[in-house]
């Protein structure tokens, strides 16, 4: 069974071109994908018939659209006045393109509010879904731990963090193999008694609950492995996001200089190891963002997502649909008196 990707191919620091090449990339690798490609028809008909593009073999070309879309939500826009004034931006086109059944997924390294405002205006929740949440996976010792929300949704209830809680670990089990995922949720001390209210009754909730609740989690937890789904409101998610982000590149950036000016020659024995590194740290190398509880599979990248980012969302966008990740996750909401 084939899976159709509309690809928001204006979005992000680096499109049309990175974004184009990395969709190509993710057809020529997955021969049951069909993308589209929304935007600029000109600028992505160029990008295809670049010297880096061109030569992908015919089947994978048959594989591939053009939907166009004439404007652009740029970054620093605002994101509701954005989508009302600009009908014809290719975030909105793409999600109406989802929302129409015309692509099962879409994909954007765009304007992160305005993607999330798009999915949300024009795609149904998952039923009893009350709020949708933003999933990031990050290395987690020798596994991976999916953090939900990191902003989408800033001002949460204790049952939308209890909603998340299962969204996640739904995603967590199909997606990454995990089995009976643990679920924290993030708090500022592992007691009961710690937090603000809305914390204290999201921890009630999941204690009743059959998930595989391990209680309150720190924020040193996210990276050691002791827990794989950690849940927490968008506001602190996406501070969290942007600090583990900038401190992992921040400490191998100073290894890179230090070793640079002191010891040139061992710089060049590990740089490879550097880079993996790197990689492994990059969460783009989990292939981007799933907007967990619509209907429909959004997955929104990083800003600067390079052609890597897009192959892995495309990566992941496949496997979402082959395991059909939103009919588990419906069913676990049904199960529970939310």
């Amino acid at each position: 069974m084939s899976v159709s990707i509309a690809v928001d191919a204006m979005g992000g620091d680096r499109a049309p071109g990175e974004i184009v090449r990395g969709a190509v990339l993710g057809a020529k690798e997955y021969s049951d994908v069909n993308l589209i490609l929304v935007g600029d028809q000109r600028l992505i008909e160029g990008e295809l018939c670049s010297s880096e593009t061109k030569n992908i073999a015919p089947e994978a070309k048959k594989r591939i659209g053009i939907h166009h879309a004439g404007e652009v939500i740029q970054m620093g826009e605002s994101p509701a006045l954005a989508l009302r004034k600009k009908k014809d931006a290719s975030i909105r086109r793409a999600a109406e393109l989802m929302a129409k059944g015309e692509a099962e997924c879409v994909i954007s390294a765009g304007n992160t509010g305005a993607a999330v405002a798009a999915f949300t205006l024009l795609l149904k929740p998952l039923p009893k879904v009350l709020r949708p949440g933003i999933a990031v996976s990050f290395p987690a010792g020798k596994s991976v731990c999916t953090v939900i929300d990191v902003g989408a949704n800033i001002q949460c209830k204790p049952i939308h963090l209890f909603q998340y809680a299962i969204m996640a670990s739904v995603f967590s089990h199909y997606i990454f193999g995990v089995e009976n995922p643990k679920v924290g949720l993030l708090n500022i001390g592992a007691e009961v008694a710690k937090g603000t209210e809305v914390l204290k009754q999201a921890h009630e909730l999941l204690s009743r609950s059959n998930l595989n609740f391990v209680g309150n989690v720190e924020g040193n937890d996210i990276h050691t492995g002791n827990c794989n789904v950690i849940v927490c409101d968008g506001f602190v998610g996406n501070v969290m996001l942007k600090l583990s982000e900038g401190l992992s590149f921040h400490i191998l950036d100073t290894i890179e200089k230090a070793l640079e000016a002191e010891h040139p020659e061992a710089l060049e024995d590990i740089r490879a190891e550097l880079d993996i590194l790197r990689r492994r740290n990059d969460y783009s190398e989990y292939g981007g963002a799933p907007l967990l509880g619509v209907d429909g599979l959004a997955i929104i990248c990083h800003g600067s997502s390079d052609r890597r980012a897009m192959r892995n969302a495309v990566r992941v966008a496949r496997e979402f649909s082959k395991f059909q990740v939103n009919k588990h996750i419906v069913a676990e909401l049904a199960s529970f008196d939310t």
